[in-house]
């Protein structure tokens, strides 16, 4: 008969040693999975009670290592780490791969008329708003007033940022215009996701100790989070969107192209699969920063009543932890 389960596996932590390039390169791998968007709600509610009852000491019955980290996988992809609510689809980290692709590509395709820049920058706005939304910090809600401001705001910015370099690089090399969607994409990041947390900014962000136990809410935290994942957005974005048009400059002086110039589009689209492929094998230490969802800090660089409170009633405590959000 085979023996049960440890209750005592992390499964808080990646399975995998995150101070080696494979275990950041398996775990970004996983995270990222697009064929987690294919599981059913039967699959995910199933991931969802092995996880449940494995944190409550419970191990469900034959229940093996592989599968109990395969339950975490799933559930880390579907459930909110705070809320613990099910996430909007496309808002999920394995939905990334498949919607940044087709978007990036036709924003880059088609970037040189006002209709294409306006339709493609809205796309982009909409899908960036149920991103950040979905993996927002924190268990508090957000109002329809705040996703409204942070959206219109962000598809402004985008908007305003696009057409204004279209008009200045009309005159000098095509190339240059090609990276006009990249500095659209990265204005809006730095508008988009700080209006669509402010309210984290006002008010904090859970921060626990290394065992996870709450410790308070605070802004410094916050500002670090947000800070970090405009950071992260836009290295993510940089790969697939500052390479291709050095490529595409490239091939569209070849004869395929000049052939078969439809073939543009699609090619453009295909591109940005190169974004998972240089941060997973090359940038090995974007990894850890990007794909991380959690992030720390020292108490001395907290709130300054926030650091009295935890020296009062946790005098061992020289860090914090906290959700910083994707």
């Amino acid at each position: 008969m085979a023996a049960e389960l440890s209750t005592t596996i992390n499964i808080k932590e990646p399975r995998w040693d995150q101070s080696t390039f494979m275990g950041r390169a398996k775990h970004f791998f996983t995270v990222t999975d697009p064929r987690n968007v294919l599981l059913t709600n039967e699959q995910l509610t199933h991931a969802h009670n092995i996880i449940t009852d494995y944190r409550k000491g419970v191990v469900s019955p034959g229940l093996t290592e592989d599968e109990l980290w395969r339950a975490k996988y799933i559930f880390d992809s579907a459930f909110h780490p705070d809320t613990g609510e099910k996430m909007i689809l496309i808002g999920r980290m394995s939905a990334q791969v498949p919607m940044n692709m087709t978007i990036t590509g036709c924003m880059m395709t088609f970037y040189k008329t006002t209709p294409a820049v306006l339709l493609w920058q809205w796309i982009n706005q909409s899908f960036n708003a149920i991103v950040n939304y979905t993996n927002r910090s924190g268990d508090a809600p957000i109002t329809v007033n705040q996703l409204g401001t942070a959206y219109v705001s962000a598809t402004t910015g985008a908007v305003v940022t696009a057409l204004g370099l279209n008009a200045l690089t009309k005159h000098i090399s095509p190339l240059i215009g090609r990276f006009v969607p990249f500095a659209a994409v990265a204005a809006a990041n730095c508008i988009n996701i700080p209006l669509m947390r402010q309210r984290e900014l006002k008010h904090g962000i859970p921060i626990t100790d290394e065992n996870d136990n709450r410790l308070g809410e605070s802004t410094k935290a916050a500002q670090q989070a947000i800070s970090q994942v405009v950071v992260s957005r836009i290295l993510m974005a940089s790969p697939g969107m500052a390479i291709p048009p050095f490529l595409m400059n490239h091939l569209e002086k070849k004869a395929f192209l000049k052939k078969f110039p439809w073939m543009s589009a699609p090619i453009q689209v295909i591109l940005p699969l190169h974004n998972i492929l240089i941060c997973s094998c090359f940038a090995h230490e974007c990894l850890t920063f990007l794909f991380c969802g959690f992030s720390s800090m020292s108490v001395s660089r907290l709130e300054p009543e926030l650091q009295e409170k935890i020296r009062a009633n946790h005098p061992g405590v020289e860090r914090v932890y906290f959700n910083k959000g994707l």
